[in-house]
């Protein structure tokens, strides 16, 4: 493979804010092990893979004007890496993708449905809610609807703790995610719930947040509530 090729999916993969996206898919995975066996959980991993690409692809290609705006070149549309058309073919690649790996993995009809519910809650963010008081929203759904994605395709209900803990979590990223450009935010009026309430209160609440989170994972967690 040429360089030249390998650094075009090192961007397409850095435009899909892979650490994170990564992220998701291990934790995904991990809860699929409970329900499923290796090779169906790894199944289910894919299919979200694909589905956070979706997220974070359709993330750089909205906020594209505003990234140039604010002369973000670590992303790859402002540094010209890749180029808008090219992104948008391969998001809406990924959606397919995400759509028939997820209809034909163990999650079915109905962890499909939900996992499009939680990539339709994300994307509603990335298009417009991220710049409004409901900001926080999307996280708790999308993150929330996760374990019942997995745990409804098995016939199964989600214990309340894990639902509850990927909410809390969800929520402390959320409000630490956004400090780096806080500033840069503001000035572009994206006014999100963070950018309201400020650098202080958001660091509190998110501390808030995730001690909350480890609280619920080490004491429900261990009841089975």
């Amino acid at each position: 493979m040429k360089t030249g090729s390998k650094l075009f999916w090192v961007n397409l993969l850095k435009a899909a804010h892979f650490g994170p996206t990564l992220l998701v898919v291990l934790i995904t995975f991990l809860i699929s092990l409970t329900q499923f066996s290796f090779l169906e959980s790894f199944e289910i991993g894919t299919a979200i893979f694909f589905g956070q690409l979706v997220v974070g692809w359709s993330n750089d290609y909205i906020d594209y004007p505003l990234d140039k705006s604010a002369n973000r070149i670590n992303k790859p549309l402002v540094n010209g890496s890749l180029r808008e058309n090219t992104l948008r073919k391969y998001i809406f690649i990924a959606l397919f993708l995400a759509l028939c790996i997820s209809l034909f993995s163990p999650l079915g009809l109905t962890g499909t449905s939900v996992h499009f519910l939680g990539l339709l809650s994300a994307v509603a963010y990335n298009i417009k809610l991220k710049a409004t008081i409901f900001s926080l929203i999307p996280y708790i759904i999308s993150f929330g609807l996760l374990p019942w994605a997995i745990y409804l395709a098995a016939g199964q209900t989600p214990p309340f703790w894990i639902y509850l803990g990927f909410a809390l979590f969800a929520s402390a990223f959320h409000f630490l995610n956004v400090l780096k450009d806080l500033e840069w935010d503001i000035s572009q009026n994206v006014l999100g719930l963070p950018q309201r309430l400020g650098r202080n209160r958001s660091i509190l609440i998110a501390t808030i947040c995730l001690i909350a989170g480890i609280w619920v994972v080490l004491t429900l967690g261990q009841t089975g509530f």
